[in-house]
């Protein structure tokens, strides 16, 4: 019981933490739980289960306010979907435990981190200076996003870290004539199906996931997310943003040199 109270203050928070900041729960929540004990394996598999439902009210919310571009979301998971499946083939075939590809999470989601505390801190010029840039998508953006996609795809499924920051860096980066909220509305619709097809896939066939974890943190989170947005408007997010992406950045440090 105590335990459960632990992972319930837990997920409140990091959705408290999202809310102030709109930091993805992927990259806070993973290290959370491995800091609180929790196997690498585990932590991942039922972070990416987490980030699927924790999000996915945001899909819904961005598709009725025509927010998502539903073509480049298209290429992003026609990269993305495949690739999540093929990696949770590959570690159930060529591996016989989890212990025996704790090397590969343990580095990958040390990159991971190492990416996204990057984009969080370079995020707010890259969206500043797009839409200076150009009115047009950029010559082969759209093969360059199904292959972004791709790299999604592998490493969200290794490390649960990435379909959010990462993933709307490289839209703005290739589609700068979106709109934020459209790039946003997009990112979220790619990382939904993405999150949820990579944790069913260490649920059903890895069997990654623990489903009482997974439930204190979402009794935790959901609340604290909604408070911490209606808190944002009060506190200075670029501060709290810069501060998450060091420690991650350590973090990420950490884990690619363990």
């Amino acid at each position: 019981m105590i335990e459960l109270l632990y992972f319930i203050c837990a997920g409140a928070i990091v959705g408290l933490a999202i809310g102030l900041t709109g930091v993805g729960g992927g990259s806070l929540m993973t290290p959370f739980l491995i800091l609180f004990g929790i196997p690498y394996h585990v932590a991942i598999g039922t972070d990416l289960l987490y980030a699927a439902l924790t999000k996915a009210g945001g899909m819904v919310t961005h598709a009725r306010q025509k927010t998502i571009e539903w073509r480049i979301m298209g290429l992003l998971a026609l990269g993305s979907i495949p690739a999540s499946l093929l990696t949770t083939h590959f570690l159930s075939r060529v591996f016989t435990d989890s212990s025996d590809y704790q090397s590969i999470l343990t580095h990958s989601l040390g990159i991971m981190l190492v990416l996204t505390s990057i984009v969080i801190i370079f995020r707010g010029r890259l969206s500043a200076d797009a839409p200076q840039k150009t009115l047009k998508p950029k010559k082969y953006s759209d093969i360059i996003v199904v292959f972004a996609g791709l790299f999604l795809g592998i490493f969200v499924t290794l490390s649960s870290v990435g379909a959010g920051a990462f993933g709307a860096a490289v839209l703005m980066l290739l589609y700068p004539y979106l709109k934020t909220v459209k790039i946003i509305g997009t990112d979220i619709a790619h990382a939904v199906p993405l999150t949820l097809i990579a944790g069913l896939g260490h649920f059903f066939v890895l069997g990654n996931v623990d489903l009482v974890l997974l439930g204190s943190l979402l009794v935790g989170s959901l609340p604290a997310i909604h408070f911490g947005t209606k808190l944002a408007k009060r506190i200075p997010s670029d501060l709290l943003q810069t501060l998450i992406a060091l420690i991650l950045l350590g973090l990420g440090t950490n884990f690619i040199v363990s």
